[in-house]
């Protein structure tokens, strides 16, 4: 099912492959959008990514660091991703990310009245109340 034998893999398909976009179709506009980076160059989406790469994703509000540590073309299971990537990023990007979030369900326009189930179940999701 995985490709231990690859060389080098595209780019686009190996960052769909390890889960950092939904579809590849999000990976491969993302690269050609120059969200995607390699040794601080913008990538194609069919640029020959080798094993030991590092790589810069930016994905919202952060900036995601990966180092690829193995090359697939076939998406894998999310517990086998670690296998094939090693997740360099900041603790302080993941507390950006939280924080955006926070601010998202509690921001609140005048006048459109109290908090729905939703929003209440999402800020105790986001503050861990239970």
């Amino acid at each position: 099912m995985t490709d231990e034998g690859l060389v080098k893999a595209r780019l686009d398909k190996w960052l769909w492959a390890v889960r950092l976009f939904k579809t590849r179709f999000l990976a491969t506009e993302a690269c050609r959008g120059g969200k995607v980076r390699v040794r601080e160059e913008k990538a194609k989406p069919s640029y020959s990514i080798k094993v030991g790469e590092m790589v810069t994703v930016q994905s919202g509000p952060i900036t995601k660091t990966i180092r690829v540590l193995g090359l697939i073309e076939k998406r894998v299971g999310a517990k086998l991703v670690p296998n094939y990537m090693e997740d360099l990023t900041p603790p302080e990007e993941y507390e950006l990310l939280k924080m955006t979030a926070a601010q998202k369900v509690l921001r609140r326009d005048r006048g459109t009245g109290r908090p729905t189930k939703r929003d209440r179940r999402e800020i105790e999701r986001l503050f861990g109340n239970d």
